[in-house]
């Protein structure tokens, strides 16, 4: 044995096995996950100059474990006699490898002594925050304190006091026995109701996360005072491996997700024949759609999805978002089973919006500007430079092996259908293409660009994430989406007055229908107020009265304004092309990244290397109207 690794266990030959071997996983850089009796655990996912640690005595269910347990590297144990040797030997190795080391104590008081009965409003809670009295404690306490303005808690509001180590004999143990820098927070459990003891969930999560959040930029301004270790922001201080647990819930979550195909399930099988018999009617009656029987049991699959813990995960980001989604996907199976009643456009509304009156007023306004541009496009399929099903299917393939060339696992599958209304769409990694599909050949490479560039790119990144939540797409993501899918069509040169008409009278129409404007009016208004052809008429309402009313295609043109904006601040495009993600998980994103829990795009979309594509990224960025977008 080296001398270093004698000092490193401080000369105690009564060291057991398993600490030393996990001092040895230390040295060379391995993981730890050693479990103790009554719930302790260590756990260390990488070195790193600090350790949280929380004190149990017995004690169960407290948000302050969690917050300890959040952390990268953690100590979990009942009783400090048990802590100590653990925390003197760990701190050895990692103190002697950084330079220097803290201990960051987490614990919360027995009572929330601020709150009463009769309290007229909610008063502030308590946080208390003490340290050693080295510098660098000292720093890490005062950025504790600042980081502990816990607005986004709500409700309650901290008040947060110094205290002396001494007064706090659990602190004052851990800093005279292990001779480490020390800063411990102890804070009111405003999370329990003051009477029965039960909890706030959503309170409590809130609380997690701050205090966790606040715990990580002490860790970073301790580290920034001893020069410890480079680091660009406290956040890439939080772990760079995800525990067992959510891995189960990923895939479990991915099963609900993949038992029904939500946009197939809402797509009418007779959109010709209704066409037809609209027209017939002189288009005076509604049509009636047929759908695919439901594959799914809706039942069934909302208990697998409730049945699915979150607990034990270990990280208050990974939770939010995997809560997110399972009440996005239990709003989708609502939605599927509500087809064709009243409620379902109702669910519609509570799964996309409602249209805002700003959104509306720029789709009217697009619709007004280029009103003498307008040209219905019902004579498709006289024109010679029409493509069919067949020109655009191998058209698609062509692309899609042109990305598989590039990246193998790109293993996107393109089927001919006799079930879809004109058009195509993707379902998870297929490419579903209409028989009945006719475009102009100009506009096949654009459209090929937003579905497989976009959707299908992001899909195949988002699976290379080693998450399968990244291809599902994460809550509230397809609004983003098909911004970027409509971005692309810009990209690659496809961008027509016709294409952003068409995107701006499915807000308009789409407004309308969630006003009870019936499929006639609504029809009625696209050809006699905007000058839509019949046939485009006809498949635009079918879109927005499918299933009962969905309020889908208003995303769209919500979408590409969101991204316009965001790339008008100055936001990045590389965040997007990782996974299916909404504008507002771009902080996540970049987070995970940090923490090196997501992996760069392993392709990127062909129409950024456009000609063009850099010029047209410029004016964007400079800021950028939707009419601007028109290539002629």
């Amino acid at each position: 044995m080296t001398s270093q690794r004698r000092n490193d266990r401080h000369a105690d030959v009564s060291q057991p096995q398993w600490l030393e071997d996990i001092l040895e996983c230390i040295r060379t850089d391995k993981s730890v996950r050693k479990d103790f009796d009554k719930g302790g655990r260590l756990h260390i996912d990488r070195p790193l100059p600090f350790l949280s640690v929380h004190i149990g005595r017995g004690r169960v269910d407290l948000a302050a474990r969690d917050i300890a347990a959040a952390n990268a590297s953690y100590l979990v144990v009942n009783d400090i006699k048990e802590a100590l040797p653990i925390i003197t030997a760990v701190g050895g190795v990692l103190r002697a490898r950084f330079g220097a080391f803290l201990l960051l104590d987490i614990d919360e008081l027995d009572h929330d002594t601020l709150i009463t009965d009769d309290a007229p409003y909610l008063p502030p809670f308590e946080i208390r925050i003490a340290s050693t009295q080295d510098q660098a404690a000292n720093e890490a306490a005062t950025a504790l304190a600042e980081g502990a303005d816990l607005r986004q808690v709500k409700f309650r509001t901290p008040h947060v006091d110094r205290f002396e180590l001494q007064v706090d004999p659990q602190a004052a143990t851990l800093a005279a026995q292990t001779g480490f820098p020390l800063v411990a927070v102890r804070f009111a459990p405003i999370y329990k109701q003051p009477e029965s003891g039960n909890i706030y969930p959503d309170l409590r999560e809130r609380l997690v996360a701050n205090i966790f959040d606040a715990g990580l930029k002490a860790c970073a301004a301790f580290i920034g005072a001893t020069q410890s270790l480079k680091l660009t922001t406290h956040r890439a201080l939080g772990r760079k491996a995800f525990v067992d647990a959510v891995s189960r819930a990923d895939r479990s979550i991915d099963d609900v997700a993949s038992s029904f195909d939500f946009l197939l399930a809402v797509t009418p099988i007779n959109t010709e024949a209704a066409w037809q018999e609209f027209k017939a009617g002189r288009f005076n009656q509604e049509p009636k759609f047929l759908y695919r029987p439901l594959s799914v049991q809706v039942e069934a699959e909302k208990r697998k999805l409730f049945s699915v813990a979150f607990d034990r995960f270990e990280d208050p980001v990974l939770y939010h978002l995997y809560r997110e989604k399972q009440q996005e996907l239990d709003l989708q199976l609502s939605l599927i089973s509500a087809r064709e009643t009243r409620r379902f456009v109702e669910y519609g509304r509570a799964l996309y919006g409602p249209v805002e009156a700003s959104l509306h007023r720029v789709a009217s306004e697009i619709l007004v500007k280029t009103a003498a541009l307008a040209d219905d496009g019902d004579d498709i399929e006289s024109d010679p430079h029409t493509a069919d099903c067949y020109e655009v299917d191998a058209a698609a393939r062509a692309m899609i092996a042109d990305y598989h060339r590039q990246y193998p696992g790109f293993a996107a599958e393109v089927e001919l259908r006799d079930d879809l209304p004109s058009g195509m769409l993707v379902s998870g990694e297929r490419l579903l293409i209409s028989r009945q599909t006719l475009m102009p050949k100009g506009r096949v490479h654009a459209l090929l660009s937003h579905e497989i560039g976009v959707h299908l790119l992001t899909y195949f990144n988002g699976s290379a994430q080693g998450l399968r939540l990244f291809r599902s797409g994460l809550a509230g993501y397809e609004g983003m989406q098909e911004g970027l899918a409509v971005f692309s069509e810009y990209m690659a040169g496809g961008m027509t007055v016709g294409r952003l008409r068409l995107i701006a009278a499915r807000v308009v129409a789409c407004w309308g229908m969630l006003e009870g404007r019936p499929f006639t009016e609504t029809y009625s208004m696209l050809v006699s107020e905007h000058r839509f052809g019949p046939v485009a008429a006809f498949h635009l309402t079918m879109r927005l009265y499918r299933g009962g009313g969905l309020a889908k295609d208003a995303i769209y043109l919500r979408g590409l304004l969101e991204l316009l904006s965001h790339l008008k601040s100055g936001g990045a495009l590389d965040p997007f092309w990782m996974g299916k993600i909404s504008a507002s998980h771009f902080r996540v994103m970049q987070e995970l990244s940090l923490r090196g829990l997501l992996k760069a795009p392993v392709i990127r979309p062909a129409f950024l290397t456009h000609p063009h594509a850099q010029a047209r990224l410029d004016k964007a960025r400079a800021g950028l109207n939707p009419l601007d977008m028109i290539i002629s």
